[in-house]
């Protein structure tokens, strides 16, 4: 893109929220464009070729990354893709008439047609918003990491972790998300199965055309995790392409390996469990492939009390 990496942020970040509003606007106002939609919600285009990834991401999440850029963007700007990032401030689920208006405007534009591949990303609340707006785009492929069906009581009555977002329309336009990716091409869901809640919402994405990736003890940010396993711009490649399997994101999947907060969770896990046997050759993996000195001090803790009850016998 035309903007040079100094304006994007990348070697003076803004200091204020005004400043980097204004970063965006200028980075739009060369390249694509930049518009607030409503009080709490901004449309971020960057165009550069017929393939575009439509990303959804917090405000605060944005600030907090190096460069205070968009995930989506820095993903797009790598492929030389063109990007569209519809941001929050805050928790708004999307639910935003002007958000609603937005999209209808690009559907009545026929914005998408003028794109030969589509990605819509999201995660959590923002994996709710790709998922129930790729509607406006059918044929497009959608990446959700631990995404939200819907928060609406007679549905999803069980999950109790945002009360008071409760409040909120989830039965008009772009409503259930569920519904809104049944004229998606592939959607893959990717989710923790051990927190139940997460679990619950992904099972109810439904269809020949959804694909459900498993990811064990990353909790409910998926997308964090992966992020620090530096291999969602691969996911997203993926899932663009139409080369996104079971089998190829087991071979991405196997990063946890040397990602230490999973290795921890499984730690922890199995000595809770007792396995006392797997615990040992968890600790000898972990230390023969990298540095881990809790792993190498349970190690040594377990032969020493093998060690002990060798003697006694």
């Amino acid at each position: 893109m035309a903007a040079t990496p100094a304006s994007e942020g990348s070697a003076t970040a803004p200091d204020s929220r005004e400043s980097w509003l204004a970063l965006l606007d200028q980075i739009g106002e060369d390249a694509g464009y930049f518009e607030p939609l409503g009080a709490r919600h901004w449309a971020f285009f960057i165009d550069e070729n017929p393939t575009l990834l439509v990303s959804f991401e917090q405000a605060d999440d944005i600030r907090a990354r190096p460069g205070q850029m968009p995930l989506g963007h820095d993903i797009a700007k790598e492929k030389g893709w063109s990007h569209l990032c519809l941001i929050a401030d805050g928790d708004t689920w999307y639910r935003d008439p002007r958000v609603y208006g937005y999209f209808d405007r690009l559907v009545d534009d026929a914005f998408f047609e003028d794109f030969d591949s589509v990605l819509f990303m999201g995660a959590g609340v923002q994996g709710y918003a790709a998922a129930a707006y790729s509607v406006a785009a059918p044929g497009a492929a959608v990446l959700a990491l631990s995404p939200r069906a819907t928060l609406s009581p007679d549905t999803a009555g069980w999950d109790k972790r945002a009360m008071k977002s409760r409040k909120l329309d989830f039965t008009s336009r772009y409503g259930y998300a569920p519904d809104m990716v049944d004229g998606a091409g592939r959607v893959f869901i990717l989710h923790d199965p051990e927190v139940t809640e997460d679990a619950m919402h992904a099972a109810l994405f439904r269809g020949e055309h959804v694909t459900h990736l498993r990811c064990p003890r990353l909790g409910s940010r998926p997308d964090v995790a992966l992020a620090h396993m530096q291999i969602v711009p691969q996911l997203a490649q993926a899932a663009m392409a139409g080369t996104l399997t079971r089998h190829s994101f087991a071979q991405l999947w196997r990063g946890r390996r040397n990602f230490g907060p999973y290795l921890r969770v499984l730690l922890t896990q199995t000595q809770a469990e007792g396995r006392l046997k797997l615990e040992k050759m968890i600790c000898q993996n972990v230390t023969s492939r990298v540095n881990a000195p809790r792993f190498r001090k349970r190690l040594a803790d377990i032969l020493a009390a093998e060690a002990e009850q060798s003697l006694k016998e």
